[in-house]
């Protein structure tokens, strides 16, 4: 009698380790001066710290994390669409409610328009306070709100 097949195990790593931690994030952008005011408001009121900087990038860290913008010339559209596949948003962690309401306030006039307004703060069901904003570009971020004790 033929046994069942195995699945391979699951290799769970120790908090502690890089081994399945992210690295970095990329993110190719249209226009690079374009996109800077809105993302740089948004990473360093979060408080990722300019990382790189050169003429056709920038990035912002948090820890052993960073986040590149850069205007590459391969680009193929001039703008990002969330629905095609790939990436469809970033979600950060962005302090309490009131941090994400804060950030929600201000996005506006920043570049940033709030998505889902209807069901805002809770577009992500009702135990999940989370903003979804897009920027000028097509680019989604979900500012999660850490739960409520």
């Amino acid at each position: 009698m033929a046994s069942a097949p195995t699945r391979p195990r699951a290799v769970v790593a120790e908090p502690a380790s890089r081994a399945a931690g992210l690295h970095h994030v990329e993110l190719w952008v249209p226009d690079l001066a374009g996109s800077l005011p809105a993302w740089r408001w948004l990473l360093e009121s979060m408080g990722w710290q300019p990382f790189q900087d050169w003429d056709a990038g920038k990035s912002w860290r948090l820890g052993d994390v960073y986040v590149v913008m850069e205007q590459s010339p391969a680009l193929t559209a001039d703008r990002h669409e969330r629905r095609r596949p790939g990436l469809n948003h970033l979600a950060f962690h962005a302090g309490d409610p009131s941090d994400v309401d804060t950030l929600v306030r201000a996005a506006p006039e920043h570049g940033w328009t709030l998505m889902f307004a209807d069901r805002h703060p809770y577009a992500g069901g009702p135990d999940h306070y989370a903003a979804y904003l897009e920027d000028g570009y097509g680019f989604e971020v979900e500012l999660v709100a850490s739960e409520r004790d």
